[in-house]
């Protein structure tokens, strides 16, 4: 199956990983394999569940009960997020490649890379096109799940540069710092206020003031993997986002816009760009917060 290889080291072709296979399946650390999924995938999603079929090595994390807190609704702290790497048999020099499916391809394996780079991870990548994109094109698949060895994984940061809060978020609005919104238009203008099925929401629809809509699926092919760089920059030139100034993106809880922050950080080489991960649910449900509703013209 002939693909074309990113120039970007943390984007991977689904060529590439099937030529590694035999590190990822190997107890070995250097080659890790990580499945990333979320339990509200919907049964019309693009999606194939870990247990019914896996690219061969990968290990599953799920984000609700493996990469987040779920007292706090938080990401996890740094020495839970040390511990589940050691217990899955990755080390800090491991290089990581990680795929997720959902209602877009990598939904929430780009939240999961955003919180490996927050806690120093240097080598993870990203597998184009995600698992809709490899079960599709016939890639192989296996439902044997690795048993790798233990390691003492040592985390780095947290680097709380490429994160954003509140009150981050306020300061922005003040300094007319651009705002990324990535969810729908619907969701956006206030029509809606969350994807149908989701749980996790807020009480009121809308988005922050001044920010400006540049939905997920418009960074995507219909094969499901990136856009080249040119179109890509040309969506956010559309939008008046540009390399030099700060940005920070948000969706509904910072799933999708970490698939934001990782086209502008990683592959179009921005330098300063913060992903609210509390997005909509936090700030939709923030009394007094400022909210705006229906289009915007810039």
């Amino acid at each position: 199956m002939a693909q074309t290889e990113s120039a970007n080291d943390a984007l991977v072709s689904a060529d590439w990983v099937e030529q590694h296979l035999d590190e990822f399946q190997s107890d070995d650390p250097e080659y890790r394999l990580l499945e990333v999924n979320n339990p509200t995938v919907t049964t019309n999603s693009d999606f194939t569940p870990y247990e019914e079929g896996h690219i061969p090595g990968a290990i599953f994390f799920d984000w609700d009960t493996d990469l987040s807190d779920e007292t706090t609704r938080d990401i996890l702290s740094r020495e839970e997020f040390e511990d589940l790497n050691s217990e899955a048999g990755i080390s800090e020099d491991s290089t990581i490649v990680i795929y997720g499916g959902g209602r877009v391809p990598n939904w929430f394996a780009l939240f999961a890379f955003w919180e490996f780079k927050y806690y120093g991870h240097d080598d993870i990548r990203v597998l184009d096109g995600g698992k809709p994109y490899w079960v599709a094109n016939d890639y192989p698949l296996t439902t044997e799940v690795p048993d790798f060895p233990a390691t003492d994984y040592q985390a780095g940061g947290p680097y709380e540069s490429i994160r954003a809060y509140s009150d981050d978020v306020e300061q922005a609005i003040e300094s007319d710092v651009p705002l990324v919104d990535v969810r729908s238009p619907a969701e956006f203008t206030g029509e809606v206020i969350a994807p149908e099925g989701l749980q996790e929401t807020a009480q009121r629809g809308g988005h922050i003031p001044g920010a400006r809509n540049v939905p997920t699926a418009t960074v995507l092919r219909d094969d499901g993997r990136f856009k080249d760089t040119e179109a890509l920059q040309g969506l956010y030139d559309e939008q008046g986002v540009s390399e030099d100034q700060s940005v920070i993106t948000y969706c509904r809880v910072g799933e999708r816009s970490a698939i934001a922050w990782f086209v502008l950080t990683e592959l179009l080489g921005y330098d300063d760009v913060e992903n609210y991960d509390g997005s909509w649910t936090e700030w939709g449900n923030t009394i007094r917060a400022p909210v705006e509703t229906g289009d915007v013209d810039y």
